[in-house]
């Protein structure tokens, strides 16, 4: 048995909301406290880590892979370069690293995902 299609669907919106919020958060001038109290770098790793989380479950047939990797950095590196031209914002290749981070954690560690019983479906 897989993934059901319904959630797969609901990943997917999850997901699509995900990069919305990102996005936002990464480009408004306004300051948000609970994102503001963590290390900026922690932030970009979770995220990454979500997302990785998010588009891998949203995409199952193929595993964590290169082409899965690269699309996210694609996001990241998008993220830096509107921040380049924002006043208020400065674009970092340390937030690159830190969302690369963030990537590779999901990397590593997806394939134990494998022994939670809630997650097993993604694989099977």
């Amino acid at each position: 048995m897989s993934l059901p299609r319904s959630s797969i669907v609901a990943l997917r919106i999850a997901l699509s909301i995900a990069l919305v919020v990102i996005m936002y958060l990464a480009t408004t001038q306004d300051s948000y406290p609970v994102v503001e109290d963590l290390n900026d770098k922690v932030n970009h790793i979770i995220a990454f880590g979500t997302l990785a989380f998010l588009g891998d479950f949203s995409f199952p047939t193929g595993k964590f892979g290169l082409k899965k990797f690269l699309w996210l950095l694609s996001y990241g590196l998008l993220i830096e370069f509107i921040q380049y031209f924002l006043p208020y914002r400065t674009a970092s290749l340390f937030d690159v690293m830190a969302d690369c981070a963030g990537l590779t954690i999901y990397w590593v560690f997806y394939r134990h995902l494998q022994s939670v019983p809630l997650l097993r479906l993604r694989w099977r």
